[in-house]
Order: C-alpha cells, then structure tokens, then sequence
C-alpha cells in the first residue's frame, strides 16, 4: 500500500479533554540524532516536511534525545510551519553525552523550570504545545512537578501537559493537581503492559494514549531475521537477548503471515492493530525516512477485521522476556507528599 500524496491520509484525534488536537498518527523523532546512530540530517529534515505535507501534525522529541540536538533539529524543521503543527517535547530523563548509558531522573520543580526554559531556546519557540514528564522522579512528589508544570501553562511557556511511564496512581494524582492531556508509554503487539492499568486510569479521567515504539523497537518490521541484525544499543533489552529473541521471532513471523494474505507490511499490521484499540490512541511510530513514513502512514487506511484482531491477541500474549532494562522511572509511582 502507498500513500496518495496528493490528499491528507491523516484525521485528527483529540487528546484529553483540554482541547489538544493532533493527528491520529504522530512522528517520533528520537532517532533522528541520537548517540548510536549517525544522523542524516538532510533526510530527516526531507521526513518532517514530508509527513506535515502527508497531514501529520505531531512531532516528538525530548532534551535527552541526543542530548539537545533533536530538539535543535526538531525547531529547526518546524519553524516555518509553527502554526501547523503540535511540538511534544519531554524533560526529567537526564543523560550525559559523556556516559551515553547513563542517567537520572529529575522532577524537582527548580529543574521543571529550567529545562522548559532550556528547550524553548533550543526548539526556538515561545511555547510548548505539549509537555511531558519523561520519567517519575523517585524521590519527587508528583504534585510538586505537576504543581511546576501547571505555573508553567500559566506563565504561557506550556500549552499541555502529559507524563510518560507514569502508573496509574501516579496519573490519577498528577490529574488532581492540573489536567492531563496524555499518556506516552510503551504499547504495542511487542508490549501490552499498560493494558491493565494505565489505560484504564486514563480513560476514566479522559486523558489521551499516546503509544511509543508501537512497531516493537523495530521487531514487527521484521527488520531482524537473526540476533545478529538487532542493533547494538537494543540487545541488553531483555526481548532481544539470545533465547528470547528466537522465541518471539516466531510471533514475529505470525504477524507476517496475516500482513502477507493482505497485501500488507508487518509494520502496517501492528499499527493497524494498535490504532483499532480506540479514538484516542494517538501512535509515534519513529523514522528517519520518507519511505518508512509512507508506510506508516498508510497504515491509517487499514482496518483489521475482528477475527484478526483476535489473532493478534493472542500473538501478543505470547512474548518472551521483560519489557526493557530495569532503570528508574519505569512504570513508577511517584512518592507520597511529605505528612
């Protein structure tokens, strides 16, 4: 399937219930600079001014990517299309270009306002249209960073407000505090950990899902036909470890099959799946080329019948190994206040 470029394959959603509209499909753009990868930035500039001709309106980047030089990238791009687009950026996952492996997690209010600060300069606008807490800081009260983002929307350096890999506690708290208009977490056919509390949580408070690496870390591309295809920086994730990553081929190869009798990619297979979880789901599958975006895009025109459906389930339910690296921030509940 392919895109006709000349009509916008892409509805728009609303995200939570603040008045945040984006395309049902977004951009992330992480990998377009990062410390593994070697950038191409004339493609991945070509990439976001193709997908806001293709309709996508939001794009993805956090201070960590990087660090800094994809929210410089991201900025740049935009800038001449500002008013067409939603800018996601996230702050709190704190990373040292001199230890790519290492990081922290920062929630204190002082740091909130900093590094919002610090990304308007590098995105070079006046506002954030959406701002996520990257991490739960483990030594931080949610009220506090809430309480920091919420004088942040009334100073009018933030437009909206989201957390990623936040538990459903923690949701529920940070949205007494201040409205949240989404969720970023991990969510896929590779990984469905949040499907019995995160997304609950946030569709009784009506805050929108906003699913990262929808397509797997790259798995249900079926870019990886042995261990030795898994990208370096991928292989301490426990899925793509040798045993595990054997097994989960085989979901892999069953994801192809029901691609194949569709005339369809494995990739557009699992975003179509993931788009069929609800109207507010709002996916950022990542890339750094105009064909790959094509693809993903397209995937927006298919609907999976529902005895597909049923059979991705329970594909899904049979994936080997944890989620990722055990770091801080997640799947975290932020600390109680202080009594």
């Amino acid at each position: 399937m392919t895109v006709d470029t000349n009509r916008t394959l892409v509805p728009q959603r609303a995200l939570g219930g603040q008045g945040l509209v984006v395309s049902a499909q977004g951009l992330g753009c992480m990998g377009m600079t990062n410390f593994a990868t070697p950038a191409d930035r004339r493609e991945a500039l070509a990439t976001i001014d193709h997908a806001i001709e293709l309709g996508v309106t939001l794009f993805d980047t956090a201070d960590v990517y990087g660090p800094f030089t994809n929210e410089e990238l991201v900025g740049e791009a935009l800038k001449r299309r500002r008013d067409e687009v939603v800018i996601a950026t996230k702050f709190g996952n704190v990373r040292d270009a001199s230890a790519p492996h290492g990081r922290r997690v920062d929630g204190r209010p002082e740091y909130v306002r900093e590094a919002v600060d610090a990304s308007l300069r590098r995105l070079d606008v006046d506002v954030i249209d959406l701002c996520y807490q990257h991490r739960v800081d483990p030594e931080v009260p949610i009220e506090e960073t809430v309480g920091a983002l919420a004088a942040l929307v009334g100073a009018g350096k933030v437009r909206y407000i989201g957390l990623s890999e936040a538990g459903p506690q923690t949701i529920r708290r940070a949205h007494a505090v201040h409205p949240v208009s989404a969720i970023q977490s991990e969510w896929s056919l590779w990984s469905r950990d949040i499907e019995d509390g995160v997304v609950p949580v946030a569709r009784e408070l009506g805050i929108g899902l906003v699913p990262y690496s929808p397509l797997g870390r790259g798995a249900l591309t079926g870019a990886y036909r042995s261990i030795d295809d898994v990208p370096e920086q991928r292989r301490a994730n426990p899925r793509f470890q040798r045993g595990a990553f054997e097994a989960n081929l085989e979901l892999v190869r069953r994801v192809e099959a029901v691609a194949a009798n569709r005339g369809l990619t494995a990739g557009q297979v699992a975003l179509a799946w993931l788009q069929a979880q609800g109207p507010d789901v709002v996916p950022i599958p990542g890339t750094r080329r105009r064909t790959f975006l094509e693809e993903n895009v397209s995937a927006l025109a298919v609907e999976l019948d529902p005895e597909e459906l049923t059979q991705l389930d329970a594909l899904a339910a049979q994936v080997t190994g944890a989620r990722a690296r055990s770091y801080a921030g997640i799947n975290r509940e932020a600390p109680p206040l202080p009594s």
